[in-house]
C-alpha cells in the first residue's frame, strides 16, 4: 500500500514525464516538478517519502536541492540521476544523505527495482519506528511467571501459549531449539506454572559428562563404589522428588546411558551406582536437545523408544532470526539488567543502531544477542552506543562459514561483503588507499561502500 507520493524533479521534460509514467503504472503516486525550487516549496506543505532528484540542473543544481530536501524533512530518501554522473558524484551523494545513485540511460525495468528496493527500505524503517513506539508501551510490563522470557512476536506468544497448556500437567516435555535460543529458561518457566513449583527444579548437563560421571550424578552412589567415593551421595533424580528434573543436551547421551534412562522413564526406579536397594522419584522430567533425534534415531544413534518417552509433549523454540520484532525489546531488557547489575544509568541505543542489529543473522540466536549488548554497553563511554561501534563489533561476530546459510541471497552477500571490507580496513589500520588494494577496488569505490555500510 503506497502512503506517500514520490516526487520528480527533472529539468528535461522527456525524462521527466518517462519516469512519471514508468512509476504511476506499478502504483506509485507522482508528482513532478521541472526545477528544485518548485518541488520545495511543494515539500513544505505535504510530506513525500522519495525525491528522484537530477543532478545538472538550473537554478539550483540536484546537489543543492538534496541538501534542502534533507533540511526540510530528513526521513524523505533522495534517489539521484544523472547523465555525467562519476563515482565521485555518487560517494558526494551518498554522504550528504542519498539512498542511491543512478546513472542516465537507465531502463524502466531498472528504474522501477531500484526504486522498488528503496520503497522496502522505508517500508522496513516505518515497521522498526512502529516496534521502537511499541516497545515503548511495552517497556514497563511485567513477564511474570517466564522469567527471562521477553517478547510479543507471534512466534514466542506461541511458546508462552504452549508453557500455559502443559505447565499444570506431569507429561514429559521435550524442548528443541538452537544453542542460544533458552530453553532452560521454557523449562523453569514450565516448573514455575506447574503444581510442582514450591518443590526443586534441579538441571543437568548430559553433554558435558562421560557415562560414569553421568550415571553417578543422575542416580547417586554408595560409599565405596568406585575411587573417590568417600560417602553416599544422591543424584539428581532423588534430589528432583516432587519437583522437575531437567535433562539438558539430552542427544548426546551414550547407548548405554539411554538403555539406563529408557527404564527410570518406564518404571520409575533405579539404584545408586554400587547400591542394591531400589529407590522411587517422583520427578517431571524435561529434556532439551538442539540436536535432531529424528535424524540420530535412522541413524542408529538415539533409540526411538526412548525419543517417544521423552517428547509426549514437544515444544520447538523459534531463532531470534524468526522473531526479529522481539530484538528491540531484548536488547532494553538487558540493557536495563546490566544498569542495575553496575549501578549506573542505562545507556541508549540509537534507531539506527536498532536497524543493524535488526539486520544481522544471529546464528548464536539470543546468547549472542546478550553477550553483545553487554559488550557494547561495557566498552561505549557515552550515554549513547555509537552506531559505527555496533558494526564493528557485529562484522566481527559474522563468521565466514556460518549464519549465511539461513539468508535469503542479497542479504548474505550484504552480509559478507560487509565483513570483506571491515576485514580490510582492521588489516589496512584504518587507512582507506590501503584497505582498497587489499580488496582490489579503487579508494572512490570504498568510500562509496562505506557511506553504504555506515562504517564512516
Amino acid at each position: 500500500m503506497k502512503l506517500e507520493k514520490i516526487l520528480v524533479v527533472e529539468d528535461n521534460e522527456t525524462m521527466r514525464i518517462g519516469i512519471e509514467e514508468s512509476l504511476k503504472r506499478e502504483g506509485y503516486s507522482i508528482k513532478s516538478f521541472e526545477n528544485g525550487i518548485d518541488a520545495l516549496n511543494d515539500l513544505q506543505f505535504e510530506s513525500a517519502a522519495l525525491a528522484i532528484v537530477d543532478l545538472k540542473m538550473d537554478p539550483m543544481n540536484g546537489i543543492e536541492v538534496l541538501k534542502k530536501i534533507k533540511e526540510l524533512n530528513p526521513k524523505t530518501e533522495v534517489l539521484m540521476i544523472s547523465a555525467y554522473g562519476t563515482v565521485e558524484d555518487a560517494v558526494k551523494s551518498m554522504h550528504l544523505g542519498a539512498v542511491d545513485f543512478l546513472t542516465k540511460p537507465f531502463s524502466p525495468d531498472e528504474l522501477r527495482i531500484r526504486v522498488k528496493k528503496i520503497w522496502q527500505k522505508i517500508q522496513n524503517e516505518k515497521r522498526l519506528e512502529d516496534l521502537i513506539e511499541q516497545n515503548k508501551i511495552l517497556s514497563d510490563e511485567l513477564f511474570t511467571g517466564y522469567d527471562e522470557i521477553v517478547g510479543n512476536s507471534p512466534a514466542i506468544k506461541k511458546v508462552f501459549s504452549l508453557i500455559e497448556q502443559v505447565a499444570d500437567k506431569d507429561s514429559t516435555v521435550l524442548i528443541h531449539g538452537e544453542s542460544g535460543t533458552g530453553k532452560e529458561l521454557v523449562a523453569r518457566a514450565i516448573h514455575k506454572k506447574s503444581k510442582r513449583f514450591e518443590n526443586p527444579f534441579i538441571k543437568i548437563n548430559c553433554g558435558a559428562l562421560n557415562d560414569n560421571l553421568l550415571e553417578s550424578e543422575l542416580f547417586g552412589h554408595e560409599k565405596g563404589s568406585f575411587t573417590g567415593a568417600i560417602k553416599q551421595k544422591k543424584g539428581r533424580f532423588e534430589l528432583a522428588d516432587k519437583g522437575t528434573l531437567f535433562l539438558d543436551e539430552i542427544g548426546d547421551i551414550s547407548p548405554a546411558m539411554q538403555v539406563k534412562l529408557l527404564r527410570v522413564l518406564q518404571e520409575g526406579e533405579f539404584e545408586r551406582v554400587g547400591g542394591e536397594v531400589t529407590l522411587k522419584s517422583d520427578v517431571r522430567i524435561i529434556a532439551a536437545t538442539n540436536k535432531d533425534l529424528q535424524k540420530l534415531i535412522l541413524e542408529g544413534h538415539f533409540r526411538e523408544d526412548l525419543f517417544y518417552r521423552l517428547s509426549v509433549i514437544p515444544i520447538n523454540l523459534p531463532t531470534l532470526r524468526e522473531r526479529k520484532e522481539d530484538i528491540i525489546q531484548l536488547v532494553n531488557y538487558f540493557i536495563k539488567r546490566l544498569a542495575v547489575k553496575n549501578n549506573c544509568e542505562p545507556k541508549e541505543i540509537t534507531a539506527e543502531g536498532l536497524e543493524m542489529l535488526m539486520d544481522y543473522p544471529w546464528p548464536g540466536n539470543i546468547r549472542e544477542l546478550e553477550n553483545l549488548t553487554e559488550r557494547l554497553f561495557v566498552i561505549s563511554s557515552d550515554k549513547t552506543v555509537d552506531p559505527s561501534l555496533i558494526a564493528s563489533h557485529l562484522s566481527i561476530s559474522i563468521s565466514f562459514n556460518s549464519g549465511y546459510e539461513n539468508l535469503p541471497l542479497e542479504e548474505a552477500l550484504y552480509a559478507f561483503e560487509k565483513n570483506l571490507i571491515v576485514t580490510a580496513m582492521k588489516k589496512a589500520n584504518g587507512i582507506k588507499n590501503r584497505a582498497a588494494k587489499i580488496l582490489g577496488i579503487s579508494t572512490s569505490v570504498l568510500y562509496y561502500k562505506l557511506e553504504k555500510y555506515r562504517l564512516i
